[in-house]
């Protein structure tokens, strides 16, 4: 299994990233803030519009580290990534498969329905450590139908739909998983670009960090991330990426903004408004999501198919592995990831 190594998290919005040697080099306004030995890390994500130098790019390229441009809300701007690993053939099977309609159809499930399966799996843990609760287990009843319905759908539009009743369902409950501080972060579902709420700014910010990570673990097993099965293809969109976060998204993105919330780690007053109904996220929040989310990262679980203990953050390199392994026929299936 690959190590995990360090992602450099630049937040500064005024840094602007060079080398010396082998060292990459943050900066601001001229000013060296710090440097780190490239070979520590794997992975630069900067938010920010002031960018980096050439010589920087071609070191990330050389040592095979992705860079990756954010703006400071946590929305995607561009990567540079390497030369990518792997054969020609892993790729050109990918390409087939992904104009295989049925195919195409039997994975967007399996993403589907993992999704719906964490979902499901976040509420009855809930309801195990909290006790009753009607709503939330009537909310749980109808994500297990949902799966049902979900593997006899027979066209993409119709999955799709299943998908956003089952999101629609657990959204409505989810202000109710915050125990500590809900009237100060109130959540009526879901919406983004801008988010409305503070609950929503750390959702969408997360959720772009998975993003980024799958990523970068699809470049490193040798697939195309922006090839997808469920996601429609778009210049610049990392289809495949957004197909295969969707069973982590609860895991990875839903349970650290709550732990954040509910353990008082962010207040209200990490927040403010533009005046344009957008809620956005102060320096010090992302800091602290940041920090939280490498944390997080290196904390060890079993793999519920390699039955391997791994670190958390390597998750999404573990699914790229086994989506590379079943594209070439080496499994039977591929197996979803599902909370414990």
């Amino acid at each position: 299994m690959k190590k995990l190594l360090n992602t450099l998290y630049v937040t500064t919005p005024d840094a602007y990233l060079s080398k010396d040697g082998l060292n990459v080099v943050v900066s601001d306004h001229h000013n060296e803030l710090f440097r780190i030995p490239i070979l520590n890390i794997e992975a630069i994500v900067t938010f920010g519009y002031m960018g980096a130098s050439p010589g920087l790019m071609k070191l990330c390229v050389d040592n095979q580290v992705s860079l990756t441009f954010l703006t400071p809300q946590g929305r995607f701007i561009s990567r540079v990534q390497g030369a990518t690993k792997g054969n020609v053939l892993l790729r050109t099977r990918q390409y087939n498969l992904a104009s295989d309609k049925d195919f195409s159809l039997h994975l967007s499930k399996l993403f589907i329905g993992g999704k719906i399966q964490n979902y499901r799996n976040i509420l009855r843990r809930f309801l195990r450590d909290n006790g009753p609760n009607v709503e939330i287990e009537n909310v749980a009843l109808h994500l297990n139908t949902a799966k049902r319905r979900l593997f006899d759908a027979s066209n993409p539009d119709e999955l799709r739909g299943i998908e956003g009743e089952a999101a629609n369902a657990y959204f409505s409950v989810f202000s109710q998983l915050i125990l500590q501080q809900r009237g100060k972060f109130p959540f009526h579902g879901r919406n983004r670009h801008p988010p409305k709420d503070a609950v929503n700014a750390m959702l969408s910010f997360v959720y772009t960090l998975i993003a980024n990570d799958m990523a970068s673990a699809l470049e490193s097993v040798g697939l195309d991330p922006y090839v997808g099965f469920l996601h429609v293809l778009r210049p610049g969109r990392v289809s495949l990426s957004l197909d295969m976060m969707e069973e982590l998204r609860a895991y990875l993105g839903d349970r650290l903004v709550l732990s954040l919330i509910n353990r008082k780690q962010v207040t209200e007053k990490d927040f403010f408004s533009q005046g344009d109904e957008s809620i956005l996220m102060t320096d010090s929040c992302r800091k602290i999501l940041i920090s939280s989310w490498q944390s997080r990262k290196k904390e060890l679980i079993t793999h519920p198919y390699l039955g391997e203990k791994i670190p958390i953050g390597l998750l999404p390199y573990s699914q790229a592995m086994l989506m590379a392994r079943y594209i070439r026929g080496e499994i039977d299936d591929y197996p979803v990831f599902l909370i414990q």
